[in-house]
């Protein structure tokens, strides 16, 4: 099994495209299967069209499902980081991907982008795992 860690800013975004730097971790020519996995309670993983508006979209209605007030019971961190810990439920932290002959196995629009709606902490991990098959 083939792994490896980078970190992501999430400064000025909260949803932020990775497919690229997830495509250069795939050996040319190989099949089998790739988990991307953000080891955080309040980030997750997707797949979503990008370049549309589609992330300010998602933004928008993470905003909605889980506002950022002071309803949560979970409270440390600014106002609405409670909602944050409970994204991950609706996004997941990680996510498999078919790879086929190198290249990850996306439809025409779909992108790989983690999603990270917490202002308290802008620095993530993400963790590659790939293993042929």
């Amino acid at each position: 099994m083939d792994t490896e860690t980078f970190e992501l800013d999430t400064h000025d975004h909260r949803v932020i495209d990775i497919t690229e730097r997830v495509q250069r971790f795939v050996r040319p020519g190989s099949d089998g299967l790739l988990n991307v996995f953000v080891p955080h309670a309040t980030a997750g993983v997707a797949v979503i069209e990008t370049g549309s508006g589609s992330e300010l979209d998602l933004e928008d209605a993470l905003e909605r499902l889980l506002p950022r007030d002071d309803r949560y019971q979970h409270r440390h961190g600014s106002t609405g980081h409670g909602g944050d810990h409970v994204m991950p439920a609706f996004i997941a932290p990680s996510l498999t991907l078919p790879i086929v002959d190198g290249s990850i196995a996306l439809g025409t629009w779909q992108r790989v982008v983690v999603v990270d709606p917490n202002h308290d902490n802008d620095v993530r991990s993400v963790r590659l795992s790939f293993v042929e098959g």
